[in-house]
């Protein structure tokens, strides 16, 4: 009926060239149509544009098709998925996945991805990869090849990431980085919250950057502010030391951590420094250790120690205090020293001073002293004592208002009393001999003292000893001048005055008791260490002799 609604021929005869047109361009299309639909095994009656609801976006759970060029729905292939073609866009609450095909389960709110896969969330959270795998059961998205996590400045890389979209938690099991602004972490596992930047790595662990490597097994990250904590065995490695700790924090940002349970700093210049808490500051070389603080010096042999002290690898300078003590080990000996704090730096020719004060004291097996101050100078083998200075040697006593030492190879070569000195010997109950003078200088071999010069004011009390081994006589002699050499075992072997000696003979029945003890003389025996242990004992007695007059402490030039 419509055909006979043509006016006339030639109308009719171009109304049909054109649905000729029609039906060729109509056969074209289902030619091409049907070869889509059996590459899919899809029929094209079934293909359909999908439209757009109007449902509530917001519901919990449910995941909306927002666009896809092309739906086809066949019972054939399955009645459980729809297969989408070109740009698909799905919505989930918040969520957005794109992809160029999808196969989309409406009963269980799953679906496959395929494809330039991309989820979004609002403005800061942007996953890429070829594959997606999502299911609605379980909320979690299974993104595979290639993928890329980015979160602000954070970005993860992965071939595995399974994103926990109830937790808002993404994690990869078979390797992956995350790089953020300031370092690189790799690991075999990882997860990343984007609502707290937190990020948890196991098992082959590695935190880089241009500084260091931080090496572990199990590491807890803030890509927000960098911190890394430290909750197993972990390793950092830079150019300028090694710390090793199992358990504290280190800000990637400033290079500042706060380490526990006796970690440990290896510096390259042969420094260690341990505590039960060891603070570090990486930019200012700057170590500080709390409570059982242990400084290792393994070039020059030396153990510092206190329950507090420091070390700055920058300026080669450390400190300790409270019960601080420093140990010098030498030819099979140790000794050890105790100030109330112990200082230690490096001069400009790298050679060591270490100062001790006040109240120290210092134990040796063959050599022990106390002194107010103690200065150690490496450049001059010179070790200087201040203000009440004693020093025992055996049965022997050098006491002076300072004395100093040259070292030779860590053992005693002389001492130098330079400013009055005073030396006794035990020889029984309280027989001593004794010799004081302006300047006194001791010569040691062996680390026995062979010889003693003394000049000015030279004064002398000894019991000579009797062929028989006893003692019967006092010996009292001034002069200007004395030398006194001894034998092995620092037995008097010959004594020297000059130019006048005045003195006597007194047999021992017959002195005084006045006349036993030159003036100036005490015997300080019970302020002698005796073990290493003992250098932390302060007698009553040292504290008072240390407040008493003395003269002027030194201060020495370096």
């Amino acid at each position: 009926m419509f055909l006979k609604k043509i006016p006339n021929a030639k109308g009719h005869k171009v109304l049909n060239l054109t649905l000729c047109l029609l039906a060729v361009s109509l056969l074209n299309v289902i030619f091409d149509n049907n070869t889509w639909a059996q590459r899919n095994e899809i029929s094209d009656n079934k293909r359909v544009v999908p439209q757009v609801p109007s449902a509530n976006r917001q519901q919990k759970n449910k995941v909306f098709l927002e666009h896809a060029d092309y739906l086809v729905a066949d019972e054939k292939i399955s009645t459980e998925y729809q297969i989408l073609r070109g740009n698909v866009i799905f919505r989930k609450e918040g969520v957005f996945m794109y992809c160029d095909s999808a196969y989309f389960y409406d009963s269980s709110n799953s679906l496959d991805a395929f494809g330039n896969v991309k989820m979004i969330q609002g403005d800061t959270l942007f996953v890429y990869s070829d594959v997606m795998y999502y299911s609605g059961t379980d909320e979690i998205a299974q993104l595979r090849y290639n993928v890329k996590l980015e979160n602000k400045d954070m970005t993860l890389y992965t071939d595995s990431l399974d994103y926990d979209m109830v937790a808002n938690l993404g994690y990869y099991f078979e390797g992956g980085r995350i790089v953020d602004s300031e370092n690189e972490l790799v690991s075999i596992y990882g997860q990343y919250d984007p609502n707290t930047k937190d990020s948890e790595f196991l098992f082959d662990v590695e935190l880089r950057n241009e500084k260091y490597v931080m090496r572990t097994d199990t590491l807890h990250y803030n890509t927000a502010t960098h911190i890394a904590n430290i909750v197993g065995p972990t390793t950092i490695v830079s150019d300028s030391n090694i710390i090793y700790s199992q358990r504290g924090w280190y800000n990637t940002e400033t290079d500042k951590a706060t380490l526990y349970d006796r970690s440990l700093l290896v510096g390259n210049n042969g420094i260690k420094l341990t505590g039960d808490t060891l603070y570090y500051d990486r930019v200012a070389g700057y170590g500080e250790a709390f409570s059982n603080m242990i400084l290792t010096d393994s070039v020059h042999n030396s153990i510092l120690d206190g329950d507090y002290g420091f070390h700055n690898e920058r300026e080669n300078r450390s400190f300790a205090t409270i019960r601080a003590r420093a140990r010098e080990i030498s030819e099979g000996d140790t000794l050890y020293l105790h100030g109330d704090t112990i200082r230690t730096y490096m001069l400009e020719d790298s050679s060591r001073v270490m100062i001790a004060e006040p109240n120290v004291r210092f134990f040796r097996f063959n050599m022990q002293g106390i002194c107010d101050s103690m200065t150690y100078v490496q450049r001059d083998s010179m070790l200087y004592m201040d203000r009440h200075s004693i020093i025992w040697s055996g049965n022997r006593q050098i006491t002076g208002n300072s004395i100093d030492i040259h070292m030779n190879d860590s053992t005693v070569d002389y001492a130098l009393l330079p400013d009055y000195g005073f030396m006794a010997e035990l020889i029984e109950d309280v027989y001593f001999n004794q010799l004081s003078g302006k300047e006194m200088k001791a010569y040691f071999v062996n680390q026995e003292l062979r010889q003693l010069d003394v000049s000015g004011n030279v004064q002398l009390i000894m019991y000579p000893m009797e062929e028989d081994s006893t003692y019967n006589k006092l010996v009292d002699a001034e002069s200007s001048y004395m030398i006194v050499l001894l034998k092995p075992q620092q037995e008097i072997d010959k004594i020297t005055m000059w130019p006048e000696v005045t003195g006597n003979v007194t047999p021992l029945y017959l002195a005084k008791k006045s006349q036993y003890y030159l003036a100036g003389f005490a015997w300080y025996d019970v302020l002698r260490p005796k073990s290493p242990d003992d250098i932390f004992i302060i007698p009553k007695e040292m504290e008072e002799l240390f407040n008493s007059p003395a003269n002027t402490r030194r201060v020495h030039k370096n």
